[in-house]
């Protein structure tokens, strides 16, 4: 396992990073669920990723039972706030000063821990002045309930402003989480470029695409029973990656994969990983089996013909605007 700084700061964090949106809570048992955890430290993952609205905040819960038990000074534990949790009313969402100082609790409870590593904005939100927000999480931070902060999805202009204001207070913005991947680049025209400057990384989700880039939908054929694409979850998220365009490009990685040496997952993986402003990509597993194979992306390099014929592959296909998400930017109600 290979381990990469988080921003500019001194926090080293695993090049890949397990996460467990969809998985813990929902669609595994909890016991699949702490070995695929499990898993995940015996091959050297050591940062873990959750979100209190994940499963309603069940999906911390069960992370933080999996983890129980081994050295916390050896583990980096991330967390998110943002969306609805409890019985949805007018303050269970958002970043106001009452739902994040109620939210950190919430989630530290849930973990078995007293600290976080890594407290983020889900997503940015346009209801509450942004000094409310960072000062919150400057508290956060002075009480010791979080070490850094991070946000997720934000644009090029929301992460100037957020730097700026974390800087006044004396705190480290350090990273941001967007959906990154072969087919979906839309960070990579201004995000990026703002966030070498400001000393931010990226922590990226979705680098196989929904599970699209491992090369198991085809174009024409029914999706495979107990895919992402068959689930009632993770269907919405995996829909837009399913035109057959995308399926029959897809498809022409694989002897790039071949003869790289690499299974198409580590492809995808290693591919992330090729851009310096990633610190990590972050993986879900329903079997343990899957972290075993996905791992071996971590380290690897792709010389720059590989990353080339990429490009000459899925060039065609890949979003790039930077207007564009397929996640929720407004607070839910």
């Amino acid at each position: 396992m290979a381990y990469r700084f988080l921003g500019r700061s001194g926090l080293k964090i695993s090049d890949i990073t397990y996460g467990n949106w969809l998985t813990h809570g929902g669609q595994i048992e909890n016991e699949t669920a702490t070995k695929c955890v499990h898993a995940a430290l015996d091959h050297g993952i050591t940062t873990f990723d959750t979100a209190d609205v994940y499963a309603n905040t069940v999906a911390e819960q069960v992370l933080g039972d999996a983890l129980a038990g081994q050295r916390r000074e050896s583990l980096e534990i991330f967390t998110k706030v943002w969306g609805p949790t409890g019985p949805r009313g007018p303050n269970d969402s958002g970043l106001s000063r009452k739902h994040i100082m109620e939210s950190i609790n919430g989630s530290l409870q849930r973990l078995g821990t007293d600290y976080v590593d890594l407290y983020q904005a889900h997503r940015y939100d346009p209801e509450t002045p942004l000094e409310e927000t960072m000062l919150a999480f400057a508290d956060v931070v002075r009480q010791g309930k979080a070490l850094y902060i991070g946000v997720s999805e934000w644009t090029a202009e929301q992460l100037r402003a957020g730097h700026a204001l974390a800087s006044e207070l004396g705190i480290h913005l350090v990273s941001n989480q967007p959906q990154y991947n072969m087919l979906w680049r839309v960070i990579e025209e201004e995000v990026v470029p703002t966030s070498e400057d400001l000393g931010v990384s990226q922590i990226v989700w979705s680098p196989l695409a929904q599970g699209v880039l491992t090369g198991k939908y085809e174009p024409g054929k029914d999706a495979p029973a107990g895919s992402r694409a068959t689930d009632e979850a993770g269907s919405k998220t995996v829909a837009r990656y399913l035109g057959d365009d995308v399926l029959t490009a897809v498809q022409g990685l694989k002897p790039i994969a071949e003869e790289a040496g690499l299974t198409m997952p580590q492809l995808a993986i290693a591919w992330v990983l090729s851009n310096p402003n990633v610190a990590s990509a972050i993986i879900g597993a329903s079997r343990p089996e899957q972290i075993a194979d996905n791992v071996v992306a971590s380290g690897t390099t792709l010389d720059q013909d590989v990353l080339d014929r990429i490009d000459a592959v899925v060039g065609d296909i890949v979003e790039r605007d930077p207007s564009k998400t397929d996640t929720p930017t407004e607070r839910p109600s």
